[in-house]
């Protein structure tokens, strides 16, 4: 085979093709799960803690007249960055709970039962071909 019929069949298989399905809806859920924090979830948690507009808070360490200049910890984008993973975290895990549950369970089925005449055969059959005493 060639290079390119390689090529081809790797991108066409399944996995793969599922794989970037699920980066590309993974990145668009992100982006949702962002903005439901940014814009819905924590402006009314810094109303109720005081009027506090949580993306802007940081921790200055170099002031400096030109804000391109100034140096500082911003620690209001890590707590609202932590508050999405949390959320896309448990949409993760909502998703996998429900296939988990809900999904009938594939797998290898149980070996059929041997009825009891076969067992007691299958017994005489051995017993029989043992040496005698």
């Amino acid at each position: 085979m060639s290079f390119a019929k390689d090529f081809k069949a790797f991108i066409m298989r399944g996995n793969v093709l599922d794989l970037a399905v699920a980066v590309v809806i993974g990145a668009a859920f992100g982006k949702v799960v962002t903005s439901l924090v940014n814009d819905i979830i924590m402006p009314p948690v810094g109303l109720l803690v005081g009027g506090v507009d949580f993306s802007k808070l940081k921790y200055i360490i170099k002031n400096s007249p030109d804000p391109k200049k100034v140096v500082s910890i911003n620690y209001g984008t890590f707590v609202n960055t932590i508050i999405t993973f949390l959320i896309i975290a448990f949409a993760v895990f909502l998703v996998i709970w429900l296939v988990k549950h809900v999904m009938p369970k594939k797998g290898v089925p149980p070996p059929p039962v041997t009825p009891p005449e076969v067992v007691l055969l299958t017994e005489i059959r051995d017993l029989l071909k043992q040496p005698q005493r």
